[in-house]
């Protein structure tokens, strides 16, 4: 299985607790955010790593060679900003497999990929998007999927009492950002028009979800990771 990691992120949010690093590369514990995301991945099957990589991208590219363990390690070097959809499409030119997981460089949420492999091949949807199910949330924006399993709306931020957010993790075939331009975001411009043409599908994931974007969350990111054998 292969994988793109979206890490080049400049850390706006955490630069006032954070500096001189990507966003992904925040120490967690003592080591780059980075590291447990690939932990992750690697411990998942997946075999082949491209790392979209564009602010400070010497210092992603320095730590983690060629290899991670049984992994190859691959770079998508992104000069002027791409964007989230430009930054992926650029990367999917370097991958070999028909799909292709594409995750956020700056949230945790491990959900199972192989089962989430298998549902996505067995609805034959272009894109999958893991889900998580949380209660009294308004910094995500809603996610609404039908009896189905489709996704019908990404809803803007509000608070919401219960719903599910865009958990980052994402099942793409590779050809589906054909024709886009060089630079757009794939969340706030592809997936709205995937979804109008009923071509996203749900998996409801399990596990924690933290996302490291503000101070607040990335304190809440050094307790939860304090002891972790990954």
């Amino acid at each position: 299985m292969e994988a793109i990691v979206l890490a080049g992120g400049f850390g706006t949010r955490l630069a006032q607790v954070v500096k001189d690093v990507p966003k992904p590369m925040a120490p967690v514990c003592g080591r780059p955010f980075l590291e447990y995301l690939l932990d992750w991945l690697t411990g998942q099957g997946v075999d082949r790593i491209v790392l979209a990589v564009g602010y400070k991208k010497k210092c992603v590219m320095d730590h983690f060679g060629q290899n991670y363990k049984d992994a190859a390690v691959a770079y998508s070097l992104e000069d002027t900003p791409l964007y989230t959809g430009g930054a992926t499409k650029k990367a999917m030119d370097m991958c070999r497999e028909e799909r292709v997981f594409v995750i956020n460089g700056d949230s945790w949420f491990p959900v199972d990929l192989r089962r989430m492999r298998r549902d996505a091949e067995a609805s034959g949807a272009p894109v999958t998007i893991a889900v998580k199910r949380m209660q009294h949330f308004s910094r995500y924006g809603n996610v609404t999927i039908d009896s189905e399993g489709f996704i019908t709306a990404f809803q803007e931020k509000r608070y919401c009492e219960d719903g599910s957010i865009n958990g980052g993790v994402y099942d793409v075939v590779r050809t589906v950002l054909d024709g886009w331009p060089e630079a757009f975001s794939m969340e706030n411009d592809c997936f709205p028009a995937l979804v109008s043409e009923r071509k996203i599908r749900a998996f409801l994931g399990e596990g924690s979800f933290i996302d490291i974007g503000i101070p607040e969350d990335y304190a809440r990111a050094q307790e939860f990771f304090k002891g972790m054998n990954l």
